[in-house]
């Protein structure tokens, strides 16, 4: 079976390398005061913010604070002349890192990285979700509970829930998941966002405290489609990637992974490779 890699590159100008690319992007600078405009899609409106935290530029994707607070929307204009009346704006609370470069890897409906930099949890999140202003405390349990990857029977899902966890699968609604040294995360798509969190033992596939942010006290839909596209994921990097992986991969859906190279650049350079 053939193999796909794909590298992805966003040159302006003169030629960069990928070590160059790092460079810039671990270079950071003390933040401009600035008011800029933000473009909503999702409300077709375009509203002033005031800025302090970030060095923005046109075209970031940024999350606000107020009546938009975790919607996401795009910088449209960057003002360094301005005086204003503070308590009659709202502030850009966060920004969303859509870089990537590097080498991926075509496996079904996602592609896969297996460099633990390129599209981590921390950095995938914010393409889905707001950061959490609340102050809420979460307690867990220190309950243990296991079931076989190869054996979802074991999970001891009702089968109502494990049809609706297929679709949500078959949907391709499982946006991301990674496995780090045996830790777990994935990124699951309903009527909102949900996150998960488990343990992959490798020696005999059993999965361990499987936990989702919807809360809910038994096996629900998001951890079965999650622990479908693993299975699907983890199959298709063992036939035909093996010699990539070690201990750590990240695998994105294709749809989304589109949108985030692609979204906001005009110009750059896509290789393809079989």
């Amino acid at each position: 079976m053939k193999k796909y890699p794909i590298g992805f590159l966003v040159r302006d100008g003169e030629k960069q390398t990928t070590k160059e690319v790092e460079r810039s992007i671990k270079e950071v600078e003390e933040p401009r005061k600035s008011v800029v405009e933000i473009y909503f899609s999702t409300r077709n409106m375009t509203l002033s913010y005031y800025n302090d935290m970030f060095n923005l530029k046109v075209g970031d994707l940024v999350y606000v604070d107020g009546k938009l607070e975790g919607l996401g929307g795009r910088v449209v204009s960057v003002n360094y002349s301005f005086k204003i009346k503070l308590s009659e704006y709202k502030r850009v609370i966060a920004v969303i890192d859509t870089t990537l470069y590097g080498e991926f890897y075509l496996a079904g409906s996602h592609v896969v990285s297996f460099n633990e930099k390129i599209i981590p949890y921390e950095k995938v999140i914010r393409w889905f979700k707001a950061p959490n202003t609340d102050e809420e405390e979460f307690i867990e349990g220190n309950g243990e509970n296991r079931f076989l990857l190869e054996d979802l029977g074991t999970m001891e899902i009702s089968s109502q829930i494990a049809d609706r966890g297929f679709n949500y699968y078959n949907e391709n609604r499982v946006k991301y998941i990674s496995i780090d040294k045996g830790k777990g995360k994935a990124i699951v798509e309903g009527s909102e966002i949900y996150e998960l969190e488990f343990e992959y033992e490798y020696q005999n596939g059993e999965i361990i405290n499987l936990n989702c942010s919807c809360f809910c006290s038994y096996p629900c839909k998001h951890q079965f489609a999650a622990m479908l596209q693993l299975r699907e994921t983890l199959d298709m990097i063992e036939n035909n990637y093996a010699h990539e992986y070690a201990s750590y991969f990240a695998a994105i859906s294709k749809n989304k992974y589109i949108e985030m190279a692609l979204g906001k650049n005009d110009i750059g350079k896509i290789i393809l490779e079989v």
